[in-house]
């Protein structure tokens, strides 16, 4: 059986929550570049690492399309694009975006976010690797050989 990817058409992948998410952080990326302040290292380092990140965490959810789920569940094994590389882009990315966020607004304290962070989505992709390798099985062990995290 070969890679199972989303068949359905590109407008059933705008979902309300992915309209929600998107919003959510574009809203996060422009308070930081238009807020009042000084155009320090910092805050072009944080938007340098944030924005490219967004990019790729959305081109992730919208190549996950419908099999996205807040819970883990095993809609479907997606395995092209971005998921061809990296099984978890969207923690990867996500990740990015706030450690560019917490870069930009230039508080040493806001790394303690990562701490929290961090631990929360290896358990999350540990739980969705469980989920998906019993529905999956061999193909799901065989595609997790080829990828990264």
């Amino acid at each position: 059986m070969g890679p199972m990817t989303e068949t359905e058409p590109d407008s059933s992948k705008i979902t309300p929550l992915f309209v929600l998410q998107f919003c959510a952080v574009l809203v996060v990326i422009l308070v930081i570049a238009f807020r009042p302040g000084e155009w320090n290292s910092a805050r072009w380092i944080g938007l340098c690492v944030a924005v490219p990140s967004a990019v790729f965490m959305f081109t992730a959810r919208w190549q996950l399309g419908r099999s996205f789920s807040v819970t883990p569940q095993a809609r479907a094994l997606v395995t092209e694009g971005i998921y061809s590389k990296i099984r978890n882009p969207i923690y990867v990315f996500s990740g990015l975006v706030l450690v560019g966020v917490l870069i930009a607004i230039n508080y040493r304290y806001a790394f303690l976010w990562l701490a929290v962070v961090v631990p929360i989505q290896i358990i999350r992709a540990h739980q969705e690797a469980k989920v998906l390798e019993a529905k999956f099985g061999d193909e799901y062990r065989r595609y997790r050989e080829g990828t990264w995290f």
